[in-house]
C-alpha cells in the first residue's frame, strides 16, 4: 500500500507496518515529507469503525461549534436588523397616515364609521405576545432559583457540569483524538447524556433570555457552544477528540451562587473567599486544559510534527509555577501556539496571582479565629456573657463566678464579643479553657445568637463599661443588646449592668421583660448611692455589705493584728435557703438564735410567698438568707401559715426522701424562687417574726398634709425652687450646721449625671422620723447641681452651696467638722487617658480635708449624745438605754477624725488615701486599709453581684432593700412615668409601708449592754439583743488598735462581719444592728432616739472608754444631767433667736435632749468623730417652714 499525493496514507495496525510500507514503496527524496505526515494517521482496531482513510477529523469538531456560535450569533444579528428595519418602516406609514387624516378629514370620519369585517383580528397579535411571554415567565420560573424546581434545576446542572469535567480528566489520560465506538464507551455515553441535558437547559435560558445576543454572548453560553456540538459529532464520525472539554471547568464560578442558593454562605467574608478561589481555580484548569491541548497536538501548519507528550496535571503545574513567576524550566512550551498562549497569560495569569491570592491569604488568616458554634455538653448548662468584654471585666467576673467555694460549678461560660481578644485576654480564656469559650460576634446578630445556642442558655449576662465617657450611651447600647436577645428568646433570663438609674425605666418598655421570671437590672449608680448613703448611717457598713454578697477566700494571719479579724469576717458568704423541718413550731427569734449559736450561721431575713401578696394565709413557702462562714445546707422545706410563726404544713416531705437533719455541706440554689410571681422577699418589719407581738399604734398625722410621697415609703415635700435653698457662704458660716450629712461633688455643665437621688433618697427613708433626718448640704458646682435639682426638689432638708470641694473655706462655711458624714463623689470624667488621674479631685479634696485644723471654740453649742433606745425600754430612764452615756467631744479639731467616704473610679488610686498605711500598690481594694475601715469605696466592689445574682436571685433583692431605703418596682414604674416622686395623704395603708427594719450603730460604752462591752462575749450580746430587744447585731465596728491594749491616739476603725459566739467584745466597739420601726420614738424629742444610729452616730461616740472606770459610769451620768439641763436650756433660747424662715421643721417638733458629758484628751481623739445622728437639726434655709 502505497501513500498518494494528497497526503493521505492506508489503514495500519501500527506505526511499524505503515515505516516498513513507506521504506519499500516510497523514494528516498521524499522520506522528508512522508515523515512529517505520519503522524497524521490516527491509530485504529478492526472493532473501532473509523473513516477508510484514517485522517484526523479534529477541524470537524471545531467546525461543529464554530458554526452554532456564529450561525446563531448571524441570525440573532439579522432578526434584529429586519426588525429594526420593520420598526423604522412602519413609524414612516404610521407618520404618512396621521399626514393624510390631517389633509383629508372627512375621508377619516367616513374610514371610522365603516364597520369592521368578522374576519379583521385585531387582538391575534395581542394574543400571539401573550402566550409568548408566558412561556417565557414558564421558563424563568424552571431557571430561577427563587422556586424548589429552580433551585433543583440549579444544582442539578452545576453538579453535572462537574461530572463533565471529571470525565474530562479521566479522558485525558487518552491521546488527544482517537477511534471510539459509543455503544462501547462507558464514559461516551455518560458524557453524551449529559450534554443533552445540558442542551435542553440551554434551551430554558435561551427562552428566558430578554436580551437574546448578551445571551449567546455569556459565559456559560460559550461553554455549551463548544463542548455539547463535539459529542453529537463524535458519536457520527465514531471517534472522540479531547477538544475544548475542559471549558467545563468555568462553571466553578458559580460555586459561591450555587452555596448561596443552598443557605449555606451567609457572611459576606465567606462569599468572597469562594468567589475568589473558584475564579482563581477555574482560570487555571481552563488553562492548564487549553496548554494540554495544544501541547499534545502540535502546531497545525507544522503538520502537529512539533508536539510533546504531557499529562494534563503537568500541564496544571506548569501553569501554576508560570503564574508564580518561578518557572523551574523542568516543563516548558514547545509550540508556537503553547508559547504564544503563555506569553499573555503570564500578563494577565501574574495579575490574578498577585491579587487574588494575597487576598484570599489574608480572608483565610484573617478568618474569625473565634467563629465557630458552641456545641452545648449533655447535661451541663451554659450561660451567655456580652457586652464589655475587657481584660478587666473578664478577670473580675471569672474571679467571682469560679471561686473555688462555690463548689463544683457545673456551668459553661460562653463569652460573645465583636472584637477578637487581644493576648491577655486570650490568655485568659485559654486558663480557663475547660469551663470559658469565646466567640466572636454581635448579640444584635441572630445568626451569632444562634451560635452561641442562646435559645438553650441558663442565663444571658450583659456587663457594662463603668469607665465610659457617655454612661447614657452605655446603657443604651445595653438595653439594646437586651432588646435583640429577647427578640430571639423572650423567655432567656438576662442579667444586665445598668449605669444610670434613670435609664431602668426604658427596660419596663420591652415587653417579654419580667423581673419575676429572673431578669434583673443591677443599677451601678443605684446601688453605688445606697452603699454610701447607708454609710452615712452606718459607717462601715458598704464594706460589710460588700463583703456578704463577694466570693472571697480565707487568709488565715497568725499574728494578733487587725487584719486577723477582718479578713475572718471578709470569709462570709450569703446564701439562700430553704427552712428544714427541725424548726417547724419554732418562733423567729428562736430560729435566729439556734442557727447562730449551734449551725454558725447569721438568719438576716425571711421570704415568704402567698397565692395572695396581700394575703399571709395559706400555702407559703420559706426561704431564709444566710450569712455563713462553715458549711451548711437546709435540704427539706416547709410551708409556713402566719409569717410570725413558721408552721407545720400538710406537704409534708417523707424523711427518707428529704432528710430534715443537718448535712454539714454548704450548697447553693440557682435562684430556687424564679418561678414564683408571688414571691416577695421581705426584710425584717412590724409584720415580721422579729418584732415584738402586739398592735402598736401607728402615730398621729394630719390625713390632710402630704408629709411622705404617694407609696410611703420616702419623706417628701412640695417641690422647691433651687434658689431658695442656695446657701451663700456667709449664710452658711451663721447657720449653726451639726450632725449634717455635706456631699462634696466634682462636675460641671459637660460632666455625667450621677444621679444624687439615688443618693438622698435612703436618706429621706419613712422609716425614720422627721427629726431624724439628717440635713444634706451639697457643695459643687451650681450649674452640676441645677442639673440635678429637678430629682431633688421634693425631700426636705437639703440645701446647696455653691463652690468648690477644694476650697477651705467652703468647706468651713458648711462646718464640716460638725458633720455626720462627708462624702467625696467621683467628677466622672472617665475620658482622662491616665487612669491614676482620674480620681484626682476626689484624693486631693480627702487629703485637704485631713489636713485641715479646727477651732474648739464653739463645741459645746453643737455637742449631742442622744442615743437610741429599742422598743420595749423604759425611755424615762436614762439609765436602761442601752446607749446611755454616749459622749463625743465638742467639736473635731483635725481634719484626719472627720468621717469621710471617698468614691473612687481606679481601685488603685486607694493607696493615696491613707499616708500612714502601707498597703501595697497592686493589693486587691477589699484588703487595703481605706475599704476595711468604710472610708473608700469602688463600684468595682459591684461586680460580684452579676455571679451572685445569677446563682442567687434574691440577693440582689436583698441588697436593694438593704441599701435604697425601700426602692421597689411599683417606685420604679412611677418614676419611669413622672421622674419624681409624688405625694400622698397619710393613710393607715402608706403609714403602714413605714413599719420596716434598717440599720443601726449601737456603742457598748453605757447602757443595758455596757457589762457585755468590757470583755464579754459577742455571742451572749447576739442573744441579749435578739431575746431583750428584737435586735438582730450582724457585726462590730472596731478601732484598729484595740487589739492591742493600750492607749492609742488612731481613731480609724475597720469592719468585722458576724464575729463567732465567743469573739471577745471591747468597750469602744460598735455593734451593726437591724433594728425595727420605733412608732414612739416621734412622739416626744425628749426621748433617747437614735436612728438608725443611722449608724454612725452613734458610731462616734465611744472609742476609748477603757480610761472609764465601769463602776464610775453610772455615777459619772447622774452627776452631769443637771449641768446637761442647762446647757439645753441655754441652747433652746439660742434656737428661739433664730429666723424662722431659716428652718423647713414641722411646727410642733419637740426639742432635743442635750448631754454633754466630760472626758480625757485620749477618749476625745478616739470618740469625737462619732456624734450622733439625733443632734440638734440645724436651721437650713428652704422654701416652706413644714414639711
Amino acid at each position: 500500500m502505497l501513500a498518494e499525493a494528497d497526503g493521505t496514507v492506508p489503514h495500519g495496525s501500527d506505526s511499524s507496518m505503515r515505516t516498513s510500507n513507506i521504506n519499500n514503496n516510497i523514494n528516498p527524496d521524499s522520506s522528508i515529507l512522508i515523515s512529517r505526515m505520519a503522524d497524521v494517521v490516527i491509530p485504529y482496531s478492526s472493532e473501532v469503525p473509523c473513516d477508510n482513510n484514517g485522517q484526523r477529523m479534529w477541524w470537524a469538531f471545531l467546525a461543529s461549534s464554530m458554526v452554532t456560535f456564529f450561525g446563531g450569533l448571524f441570525i440573532i444579528l439579522l432578526w434584529r436588523t429586519l426588525k429594526y428595519l420593520w420598526t423604522v418602516c412602519c413609524h414612516c406609514n404610521i407618520k404618512n397616515k396621521e399626514a393624510q387624516k390631517v389633509n383629508n378629514p372627512a375621508n377619516n370620519q367616513a374610514a371610522d364609521r365603516a364597520p369592521k369585517g368578522p374576519d379583521e383580528k385585531e387582538e391575534a397579535p395581542a394574543n400571539e405576545v401573550g402566550w409568548m411571554t408566558s412561556v417565557k415567565d414558564w421558563a424563568g420560573v424552571m431557571i430561577s432559583a427563587q422556586t424548589l424546581t429552580g433551585r433543583v434545576l440549579v444544582v442539578l446542572v452545576f453538579a453535572l457540569s462537574i461530572g463533565a469535567l471529571g470525565i474530562y480528566f479521566i479522558d485525558s489520560s487518552d491521546p488527544i483524538e482517537s477511534c471510539q465506538n459509543f455503544y462501547k464507551d462507558f464514559t461516551l455515553q455518560i458524557d453524551m447524556a449529559f450534554n443533552v441535558f445540558f442542551l435542553l437547559y440551554f434551551g430554558l435560558r435561551f427562552i428566558a433570555a430578554n436580551d437574546k445576543l448578551w445571551f449567546w454572548l455569556e459565559v456559560n453560553s460559550v461553554v455549551d457552544f463548544f463542548t455539547v456540538p463535539p459529542v453529537f459529532v463524535s458519536v457520527y464520525l465514531n471517534r472522540s477528540w479531547l477538544g475544548l472539554r475542559f471549558l467545563r471547568a468555568l462553571r466553578l464560578i458559580q460555586f459561591s451562587e450555587i452555596l448561596q442558593f443552598l443557605n449555606i454562605l451567609k457572611t459576606s467574608n465567606s462569599i468572597k473567599l469562594v468567589n475568589l478561589c473558584s475564579i482563581f481555580i477555574s482560570t487555571w484548569l481552563t488553562a492548564a486544559g487549553f496548554i494540554h491541548l495544544v501541547e499534545n497536538s502540535g502546531d497545525p501548519w507544522e503538520n502537529f510534527q512539533n508536539s510533546q507528550s504531557l499529562s494534563y496535571w503537568e500541564c496544571v503545574y506548569l501553569l501554576m509555577v508560570t503564574m508564580s513567576t518561578v518557572g523551574y524550566g523542568d516543563v516548558y512550551a514547545r509550540t508556537t501556539l503553547g508559547r504564544l498562549f503563555m506569553v499573555f497569560f503570564i500578563l494577565g495569569g501574574l495579575a490574578m496571582f498577585a491579587r487574588y491570592v494575597p487576598e484570599i491569604a489574608a480572608l483565610i488568616l484573617n478568618r474569625k479565629k473565634f467563629g465557630g458554634s458552641y456545641n452545648s455538653t449533655r447535661g451541663r448548662k451554659h450561660i451567655v456573657v456580652c457586652g464589655h468584654i475587657t481584660l478587666e471585666s473578664v478577670s473580675n467576673f471569672l474571679k467571682d463566678f469560679l471561686h473555688k467555694d462555690r463548689d463544683d460549678v457545673n456551668v459553661e461560660i460562653v463569652f460573645l464579643h465583636n472584637i477578637s481578644p487581644n493576648l491577655e485576654l486570650e490568655a485568659l480564656f485559654k486558663r480557663h479553657f475547660t469551663q470559658v469559650e469565646f466567640y466572636q460576634g454581635s448579640v444584635l446578630n441572630p445568626h451569632d445568637l444562634a451560635r452561641v445556642k442562646i435559645e438553650s442558655a441558663d442565663a444571658c449576662l450583659i456587663l457594662a463599661n463603668k469607665y465610659c465617657a457617655d454612661p447614657d450611651a452605655e446603657d443604651a447600647s445595653n438595653i439594646m443588646r437586651v432588646i435583640s436577645i429577647k427578640n430571639y428568646h423572650p423567655k432567656i433570663r438576662i442579667i444586665t449592668q445598668m449605669l444610670q438609674y434613670h435609664n431602668k425605666a426604658h427596660l419596663l418598655n420591652i415587653p417579654s421583660w419580667n423581673w419575676k421570671e429572673g431578669d434583673d437590672a443591677i443599677c451601678l449608680a443605684e446601688l453605688k448611692a445606697g452603699f454610701i448613703a447607708q454609710s452615712c448611717l452606718a459607717q462601715g457598713l458598704s464594706t460589710m455589705l460588700a463583703n456578704l454578697f463577694s466570693m472571697r477566700s480565707f487568709i488565715e494571719i497568725e499574728e494578733d493584728t487587725w487584719q486577723k479579724y477582718y479578713l475572718e469576717g471578709v470569709a462570709n458568704e450569703m446564701y439562700t435557703e430553704y427552712l428544714s423541718s427541725a424548726f417547724v413550731g419554732l418562733s423567729f427569734p428562736m430560729v435566729c438564735e439556734l442557727c447562730y449559736v449551734k449551725l454558725k450561721l447569721l438568719l438576716i431575713a425571711i421570704e415568704f410567698k402567698s397565692e395572695q401578696r396581700e394575703s399571709r394565709s395559706s400555702n407559703k413557702i420559706s426561704r431564709l438568707f444566710f450569712s455563713s462562714q462553715v458549711l451548711f445546707a437546709a435540704s427539706c422545706h416547709d410551708d409556713i401559715t402566719d409569717p410570725k410563726r413558721i408552721k407545720k404544713c400538710g406537704c409534708k416531705r417523707l424523711e427518707d426522701e428529704h432528710p430534715s437533719t443537718l448535712s454539714p455541706k454548704k450548697k447553693q440554689r440557682n435562684g430556687g424562687m424564679r418561678n414564683s410571681p408571688n414571691c416577695s422577699p421581705k426584710m425584717m418589719s412590724r409584720h415580721d417574726p422579729l418584732l415584738i407581738p402586739g398592735n402598736e399604734q401607728i402615730e398621729n398625722m394630719d390625713m390632710n398634709v402630704k408629709r411622705y410621697d404617694s407609696t410611703g415609703m420616702f419623706h417628701w415635700c412640695p417641690s422647691k425652687d433651687i434658689e431658695k435653698v442656695i446657701l451663700t457662704r456667709s449664710e452658711a458660716s451663721m447657720t449653726v450646721l451639726s450632725g449634717h450629712v455635706v456631699v462634696c461633688i466634682f462636675g460641671d455643665v459637660t460632666s455625667a449625671l450621677v444621679g444624687l437621688r439615688n443618693l438622698v433618697m435612703p436618706l429621706r427613708a419613712s422609716n425614720f422620723h422627721y427629726h431624724e433626718l439628717k440635713p444634706i448640704v451639697f457643695v459643687g458646682s451650681l450649674d452640676y447641681l441645677r442639673r440635678e435639682w429637678e430629682t431633688l426638689h421634693n425631700f426636705p432638708k437639703v440645701s446647696i452651696l455653691p463652690g468648690t470641694p477644694l476650697s477651705r473655706a467652703d468647706l468651713r462655711a458648711v462646718n464640716i467638722n460638725l458633720c455626720d458624714m462627708c462624702v467625696i463623689l467621683s467628677a466622672n470624667q472617665n475620658n482622662i487617658e491616665d487612669a491614676s488621674l482620674q480620681d484626682k479631685e476626689c484624693i486631693l479634696a480627702t487629703l485637704n480635708i485631713k489636713s485641715m485644723q479646727f477651732d474648739d471654740s464653739i463645741g459645746v453649742l453643737q455637742a449631742n449624745s442622744q442615743g437610741f433606745t429599742p422598743p420595749g425600754m423604759d425611755r424615762s430612764s436614762p439609765d436602761s438605754s442601752p446607749v446611755h452615756g454616749f459622749v463625743r467631744q465638742a467639736s473635731v479639731t483635725t481634719g484626719s477624725n472627720i468621717p469621710i467616704i471617698t468614691e473612687l473610679v481606679n481601685d488603685s488610686n486607694v493607696q493615696f488615701l491613707d499616708q500612714d498605711d502601707d498597703d501595697d500598690p497592686d493589693t486587691e481594694l477589699y484588703l487595703t486599709q481605706p475599704f476595711a475601715c468604710g472610708t473608700a469605696f469602688a463600684v468595682s466592689v459591684l461586680d460580684s453581684l452579676m455571679s451572685a445574682t445569677y446563682f442567687n436571685d434574691n440577693i440582689l433583692t436583698l441588697i436593694r432593700t438593704l441599701v435604697t431605703g425601700g426602692a421597689t418596682p411599683e417606685l420604679e414604674a412611677l418614676l419611669a412615668e413622672e421622674n419624681a416622686l409624688r405625694g400622698g395623704y397619710s393613710t393607715p395603708q402608706t403609714l403602714a409601708n413605714r413599719d420596716r427594719c434598717r440599720v443601726a450603730q449601737l456603742a457598748l460604752y453605757d447602757g443595758p449592754f455596757a457589762d457585755l462591752g468590757d470583755g464579754g462575749c459577742y455571742g451572749d450580746l447576739f442573744c441579749k439583743a435578739l431575746k431583750t430587744y428584737n435586735m438582730l447585731c450582724f457585726g462590730i465596728y472596731r478601732l484598729r488598735d484595740a487589739h492591742l491594749g493600750a492607749p492609742s491616739q488612731c481613731t480609724k476603725r475597720y469592719v468585722i462581719t458576724n464575729p463567732p459566739y465567743e469573739f471577745e467584745l471591747v468597750p469602744t466597739d460598735l455593734i451593726f444592728c437591724l433594728m425595727q420601726f420605733d412608732h414612739n420614738a416621734g412622739q416626744s424629742r425628749t426621748s433617747l432616739s437614735h436612728s438608725s444610729h443611722s449608724s454612725h452616730s452613734s458610731s462616734k461616740k465611744s472609742s476609748s472608754v477603757h480610761s472609764i472606770p465601769p463602776s464610775n459610769r453610772q455615777n459619772r451620768s447622774s452627776k452631769t444631767r443637771e449641768s446637761r439641763e442647762k446647757q439645753n436650756a441655754t441652747r433652746m433660747n439660742r434656737m428661739g433667736q433664730e429666723k424662722k424662715w431659716f428652718t423647713d421643721e414641722p411646727e410642733n417638733a419637740y426639742p432635743r435632749n442635750i448631754q454633754i458629758k466630760p472626758m480625757s484628751t485620749h477618749m476625745a481623739n478616739q470618740v469625737n468623730q462619732y456624734k450622733s445622728t439625733s443632734s440638734l437639726i440645724p436651721p437650713i434655709r428652704e422654701v416652706e417652714d413644714e414639711c
